[in-house]
């Protein structure tokens, strides 16, 4: 005896399954986009670490060099040491208690967006998450277009 399909329900459940997935894969991402390239670059790294100048708003793109242990002094801090094309190395300081970790590895490609201090070893980039007071847009760590604040 065969079965007469459109007596089944599966053909009306299928379609039905398969929509209700689809919906229910594409939920938008709620990670917050970055601002655009600022003004300042690499290149105001180099200057600020020339001139000794602390303060700079910096966004910077960058090969992770190696991972540091976490800060406990105070604040949890992750600590990781970032290449710049320029082949100058800046300590990257992303506060624990502020944003989530940052998944980074030796190699990874970044971009930090934050505020430069100066060091005589290179220098330090810090304030890489959101704005406690909310008065700004605050610093990011993009790693493969995932910001984190």
């Amino acid at each position: 005896m065969a079965a007469n399909w459109r007596q089944s329900r599966w053909w009306i459940a299928l379609p039905a399954c398969t929509l209700a997935l689809l919906v229910w894969s594409y939920q938008p991402s709620f990670t917050p986009s970055p601002p655009r390239q600022s003004s300042a670059s690499a290149q105001a790294v180099e200057s600020a670490y020339q001139r000794h100048q602390s303060g700079v708003g910096v966004e910077v793109k960058g090969r992770v060099e190696r991972l540091l242990p976490d800060d406990r002094s105070g604040s949890r801090r992750q600590r990781f040491v970032l290449r710049l094309p320029s082949n100058h190395p800046v300590l990257i300081v992303h506060n624990l208690d502020m944003a989530e970790r940052v998944p980074v590895a030796p190699g990874d490609i970044i971009t930090v967006h934050g505020r430069y201090e100066y060091s005589a070893r290179g220098g330090t980039i810090h304030q890489t998450h959101r704005d406690p007071r909310g008065d700004g847009p605050g610093g990011w760590i993009r790693l493969r277009g995932t910001a984190y604040r």
